[in-house]
């Protein structure tokens, strides 16, 4: 049995909500990726599918192996390891007494999380050198939201996903981008200034590279989809 795990655990929402799926790509202690899986979620948001990668990937690992969990949403890793014991403690309400939203997923990942160690590291999405477990995790999940149909190693889909090009791209040595309130041109590629999301439904983080589209702000790749 491996002494540890490391893993990449991924959602995908096109639109936000809109066709969307879930994915994780798990490998030994060494980072040498072993399986993974992907499934389709109909229509549901990002958060959704965020929580609902994770809560696949700790049902498909052994609780008795300890893993490190990768992910690039903060609001799905801000929700298990910050706010979920408040939320527990105050009857599944938030600060506000509001509902906590998708409690059932919540829920279940509390249950799989009891007894069991874990280590959730956060990795920023789409960057130059990143996290390359992530980037196939991100990449599995986006498929499968576009064709809603599962794939993996369990299904019988022996090569991993091919990850898309990095969105961002390293500036000029000594040259910092500036980021612009709306007087670049269409096309034109800048560091964002702060944090946002792009028409496709996944966000972009501050200093992350975008370029300006027809519809607004968003990944480079992004502009040239139809609006």
């Amino acid at each position: 049995m491996d002494e540890s795990i490391i893993a990449a655990c991924d959602g995908a929402s096109k639109g936000n909500p809109g066709p969307a799926a879930w994915a994780w790509v798990v490998a030994d202690a060494a980072g040498r990726p072993q399986r993974w899986e992907a499934g389709p979620l109909g229509t549901a948001t990002n958060n959704v599918a965020e929580l609902t990668a994770l809560r696949s990937l700790l049902e498909s690992t052994d609780p008795s192996v300890p893993v490190e969990v990768r992910m690039d949403s903060q609001y799905a890793m801000n929700a298990v390891t910050k706010w979920l014991p408040g939320w527990k403690r105050n009857g599944w309400k938030t600060s506000g007494g509001k509902p906590v939203a998708n409690q059932e997923l919540v829920v279940r990942i509390d249950e799989l999380l009891t007894g069991r160690a874990v280590r959730f590291q956060y990795v920023p999405a789409h960057q130059v050198g990143g996290d390359p477990l992530n980037a196939l995790a991100d990449q599995a999940a986006s498929e499968a939201a576009v064709s809603q149909l599962p794939a993996g190693t369990a299904h019988g889909t022996a090569a991993l996903p091919e990850p898309a090009p990095s969105r961002a791209v390293k500036s000029a040595p000594g040259k910092t981008a500036k980021a612009s309130t709306g007087t670049a041109r269409t096309g034109a590629t800048i560091r964002a200034k702060f944090a946002g999301r792009c028409r496709c439904g996944k966000p972009y983080a501050a200093q992350e590279m975008i370029a300006k589209n027809p519809a607004g702000w968003g990944h480079p790749e992004c502009r040239t989809e139809p609006a």
